[in-house]
C-alpha cells in the first residue's frame, strides 16, 4: 500500500466540544472584539455578548414548554408533549434558514445545549425538506418567517397534525437593531427562547465524548439520494486545527461571509473557524455583484470564501468598478473547480483597480471530510494554478486504480482518492450500506474523484467517478432528479448528467428523458423541442433551485444501461463530448491530459 502524507507537520488535536473550541472559559479575545456583522444593517454582534446570548438561547431550547393548544383535551395535550420543545441532549434540530445574523446564534446556541443540528437547504421544497425531516428525526424547526410555508407543507407530507406542527416550529426574525419589526406571533419565537435565563456554561463534551454527533449535514455521498453526513465534535474541532497552518492572516482581516450557512464549506469556516481566531465575519444574506463589492467598500474587507460563480461575476460584471475594492485581497474557492482562466482575469482586473497582491486560493474538500482535504497556500497560488492544493497536516491519501485489489495508481498517474484523517465523517446516519461501500476498514473514504498527484505534493481533480453534479458548489444527485422526471406521466425512463457551462464556470444537470409513445410520436423538431422545454420548466416546480435543469431536456429513444440495469452515465457523456469536443464535466477539450 502507498500512503501519501501531508507536506506539513502534524499539529495537536483538541478534545473538546465545538462551543468549547470557539468559547473557551478563559479566553484569550477580548469580549468587545466584533464576530459577527449584519451587512445590511451595519448590527454588530460582540464576541462577548454573542457568547452570552447563545447560552440563553441554549437554556431556552431546553426548558420552554409550549402552552397546548385549545384544539386539545388533556388527553390530547399530554400526547402532543411527546415531540417537540423542550429539547434533550442528542436530539436533533433544523436550520432552514437564510444567511442572517441569527443564523450563528441559533447554531452555538443548539450546540451549547448538546443538541445535534441538521442545516436544510434555504431553497428546498416541501418534498425535499420532508425527506430530511424525517431522515434525520428532526424534534424541532427553526424556520424564517418567509420559508415557513414550506415548512408547514413539508408537515403535511409526514403526516404531523397543525398542533404538533406547531410544538416543532421556531420563528427565527431576530433584528435586534430593530425591536419594533418583531410581529406578534402565535408561533414560538426567537425571542421567546431568549428571554428564559441562561445556562450558566455549556454542555461539554470530553474524552471519547468528542466523537458524539455535532452536525448532521446532507449529502448525495458518491451516488444516490441525500443522505445524513454524521460530524462529530472532533471532526470539526481537528478541522479547525489542522487548516491553522494552512491558511495567512494577520489582526486586520475581515471576512465577507456569502456561501450559504447551510452548505459544508460556510457552515465550518465562516461560523467556526473565523471565530476561533476572532476574525470577524460580515453576513450578506445574498449573493448580487453590486451588494457584494459595495460591502467589500463598507466593511474595508480583506477576505471572502467564494464559488467560480462569484469570481466571475468580479470578472466580468461592471460593479467592481463602481466601488473601493483596495482593501480585498484574498479569495479562497471552494465547492466546485476554478479553471487557470478565470483566476488570472479575475487577478488582472482586482489588481487594475487597486488591490495589492491579490491572492486567489483554490481548495478541495467534502461534505463527509468536514470539509477541507487541500488547500493552496497563498505563496503558491500563482505557480500551481490548476491545482487543489497540498494535502491538510495529520491526514494520509492514496490515489487508487480503479478495478479489482484496491491497487495504487503509479506516480503520476490518475487514480481515486482515498482520504484518512481526522476529520472523515463517522458515517451516514441510519445507513450502514451506504457507509460500508465508502469507509473501508482501515479508515479510509473512498471520494469518487479521480485525482494526480505531482512529485512535489499537490494534487489536481482530472475526473470524477461518482454521479454527483456539482452547480455552483451544489450537489446535485442524478438520482433524485430521475425519480422527478419519472413521475411525469409521459415519460417512462430518465438520466441526468453535468454537462459544463463555459459561461456560467459550472455544470449544469442535463436530463435524458424516454416518452412513453416514442420519438416517433413528434411530428417535427419544432414539437420536440417544444415538449423538452416544457419539461425543463415542470421540473422547476418540483425541486429546489440549483436542481433544475439548466442544461437542458433531451428526446433519446432509451436509456444506455448495462445488463444489471445500471444507467451508463459514461455513454451519455462521450456523447456531449462528440457534440463539444470538450470534456462534459470539467470543460477541457477532450484530449487534455493533467497539467504537472
Amino acid at each position: 500500500m502507498k500512503l501519501y502524507q501531508s507536506t506539513y507537520p502534524a499539529v495537536e488535536l483538541p478534545r473538546c466540544s465545538i462551543f468549547s473550541l470557539v468559547f473557551p472559559r478563559l479566553d484569550r479575545h477580548r469580549e468587545d472584539s466584533p464576530l459577527y456583522i449584519d451587512a445590511p444593517s451595519g448590527y454588530v454582534v460582540r464576541r462577548g455578548d454573542f457568547r452570552r446570548l447563545a447560552l440563553s438561547f441554549a437554556y431556552g431550547v431546553t426548558h420552554f414548554d409550549p402552552p397546548a393548544t385549545a384544539s386539545h383535551g388533556l388527553l390530547g395535550s399530554l400526547t402532543a408533549k411527546k415531540r417537540g420543545l423542550p429539547l434533550r441532549q442528542g436530539q436533533v434540530a433544523m436550520l432552514f434558514m437564510p444567511n442572517s445574523i441569527a443564523y450563528p446564534l441559533v447554531f452555538y446556541g443548539l450546540q451549547a445545549a448538546g443538541i445535534r443540528t441538521t442545516l436544510a437547504n434555504a431553497s428546498y421544497t416541501p418534498r425535499e425538506l420532508a425527506h430530511q425531516l424525517k431522515d434525520s428525526a428532526a424534534e424541532v424547526v427553526f424556520v424564517h418567517p418567509t420559508m415557513l410555508p414550506s415548512l408547514e407543507q413539508a408537515w403535511v407530507q409526514l403526516g404531523v397534525d397543525p398542533d404538533q406542527a406547531r410544538r416543532r416550529t421556531v420563528l427565527v426574525s431576530w433584528e435586534p437593531w430593530n425591536a419594533a419589526s418583531a410581529p406578534l406571533s402565535t408561533w414560538t419565537t426567537i425571542s421567546t427562547l431568549l428571554s428564559l435565563g441562561s445556562l450558566q456554561q455549556e454542555v461539554t463534551f470530553e474524552g471519547n465524548k468528542v466523537h458524539e454527533t455535532a452536525m448532521l449535514c446532507y449529502s448525495s455521498g458518491t451516488t444516490g439520494l441525500a443522505k445524513g453526513v454524521e460530524t462529530s465534535h472532533f471532526n470539526v474541532t481537528s478541522l479547525v486545527a489542522i487548516q491553522k497552518p494552512m491558511v495567512t492572516w494577520d489582526s486586520s482581516e475581515v471576512v465577507l461571509g456569502v456561501l450559504p450557512f447551510y452548505h459544508i464549506f460556510a457552515a465550518v469556516q465562516l461560523t467556526i473557524f473565523y471565530a476561533v481566531f476572532n476574525i470577524p465575519v460580515v453576513i450578506q444574506p445574498v449573493f448580487t455583484p453590486d451588494l457584494f463589492c459595495a460591502n467589500i467598500a463598507r466593511y474595508r474587507v480583506t477576505t471572502s470564501l467564494v464559488v467560480p460563480p462569484i469570481l466571475l461575476a468580479l470578472a466580468k460584471h461592471p460593479a467592481p468598478e463602481a466601488h473601493d475594492m483596495t482593501s480585498f485581497h484574498r479569495a479562497i474557492c471552494g465547492a466546485a473547480p476554478l479553471s487557470e482562466s478565470l483566476m488570472t482575469a479575475v487577478i488582472t482586473r482586482l489588481e487594475s483597480l487597486g488591490c495589492k497582491d491579490v491572492v486567489i486560493s483554490q481548495g478541495y474538500g467534502l461534505t463527509e471530510t468536514s470539509p477541507t482535504v487541500f488547500l493552496v497556500p497563498d505563496h503558491l497560488s500563482r505557480t500551481i494554478v490548476g491545482s487543489c492544493g497540498l494535502l491538510a497536516p495529520n491526514c494520509q491519501v492514496r490515489v487508487v486504480l480503479d478495478g479489482p485489489g484496491e491497487k495504487d495508481a503509479p506516480d503520476g498517474e490518475p487514480g481515486e482518492l482515498w482520504i484518512r484523517g481526522p476529520n472523515v465523517m463517522k458515517g451516514y446516519l441510519n445507513n450502514s450500506k451506504a457507509t460500508r461501500d465508502v469507509l473501508t476498514k482501515d479508515g479510509f473514504f473512498k471520494t469518487g474523484d479521480i485525482v494526480v498527484r505531482h512529485p512535489q505534493g499537490h494534487y489536481y481533480v482530472v475526473d470524477r467517478k461518482k454521479e454527483l453534479i456539482k452547480y455552483k458548489g451544489f450537489q446535485v444527485a442524478p438520482a433524485d432528479l430521475e425519480a422527478v422526471l419519472i413521475s411525469h406521466p409521459e415519460i417512462i425512463d430518465a438520466a441526468v448528467i453535468g454537462v459544463y457551462s463555459a459561461e456560467q464556470e459550472t455544470e449544469l444537470p442535463r436530463a435524458y428523458v424516454v416518452h412513453a409513445k416514442g420519438l416517433g410520436h413528434f411530428k417535427s423538431s419544432e414539437e420536440r423541442a417544444k415538449f423538452e422545454a416544457s419539461i425543463a420548466t415542470w421540473v422547476t416546480q418540483k425541486v429546489a433551485k440549483h436542481k433544475q435543469i439548466r442544461g437542458g431536456v433531451v428526446l433519446i429513444d432509451s436509456v444506455p444501461k448495462s445488463a444489471a440495469g445500471k444507467i451508463l452515465r459514461r455513454e451519455l457523456r462521450d456523447r456531449v463530448k462528440d457534440e463539444t469536443g470538450r470534456d462534459p464535466i470539467t470543460g477541457a477539450p477532450v484530449k487534455t491530459k493533467a497539467k504537472l
